[in-house]
């Protein structure tokens, strides 16, 4: 299977090069390439694509910007010359950061490891024909204890410095965790990550005012870092 890649970058030269390397790797695809980062939001519209190699310093919108605007699904190599720009960027959904001047060799592994996470997410004919109970839960560990927690149970969860609270229907549970790892886990599940401390189950908002999500009678605030994405999101749902 073909992977469908596009290319963003200001620079003729660059895009030209990348080009170049995506001829020259057998199971990539280029599908669009731009000098303009706003041209791949109406591409998105009616398309979509596997891999984006995005530029970070351009006019207009530079490429963090536009990380906060394309649907998720879009897997994200960001190609630049900045690399204080590495983990800001490495926020969305960032499978590699390569630093200009990028070689064959750097840009193939990248594309390798595109490849690889393609062909994970692509279900069996089996899984197809008979899903399994382990896509409704998963386990965490408390204390000595592994506990089976349901995706469809848990209202929002809190980060806590070097914990997480996950908040459930019946209980809060306590657990040693990295909330911005969870939240890149729960993605495909149903959850979003609306502020620094809070991830909330997108199916339990019971209401929305101004930047508060509210989960039943609990108010979740909505960070500025993830309000655009956040209400990207509710606007679909409108």
């Amino acid at each position: 299977m073909k992977i469908k890649c596009a290319i963003i970058d200001d620079e003729p030269l660059a895009i030209e090069l990348l080009k170049n390397y995506t001829d020259n790797v057998p199971f990539l695809e280029l599908v669009f390439k731009s000098k303009n980062p706003l041209d791949i939001i109406p591409f998105l519209e009616t398309n979509t694509i596997d891999v984006l190699f995005l530029d970070i310093q351009m006019p207009q919108i530079n490429g963090i910007q536009l990380s906060r605007i394309i649907t998720d699904k879009t897997r994200i190599i960001f190609t630049t010359a900045y690399k204080e720009f590495a983990l800001e960027g490495y926020e969305f959904n960032t499978v590699n950061y390569l630093l200009k001047p990028i070689t064959f060799d750097q840009f193939y592994k990248a594309a390798q490891k595109v490849k690889a996470l393609v062909d994970t997410s692509i279900p069996s004919n089996e899984e197809l024909q008979h899903p399994i109970e382990e896509n409704l839960y998963f386990f965490v560990k408390t204390d000595s204890r592994w506990i089976k927690i349901y995706y469809d149970e848990i209202k929002y969860i809190e980060g806590l410095k070097d914990y997480v609270m996950i908040h459930t229907q019946k209980e809060k549970i306590i657990v040693l965790e990295n909330l911005k790892e969870l939240a890149v886990n729960l993605e495909d599940k149903g959850f979003m990550r609306v502020h620094k401390s809070f991830i909330a189950n997108l199916n339990k908002i019971t209401s929305i005012e101004r930047n508060r999500i509210f989960i039943e009678k609990e108010v979740i605030p909505i960070g500025h870092t993830f309000r655009d994405r956040f209400f990207q999101w509710f606007e679909k749902k409108k």
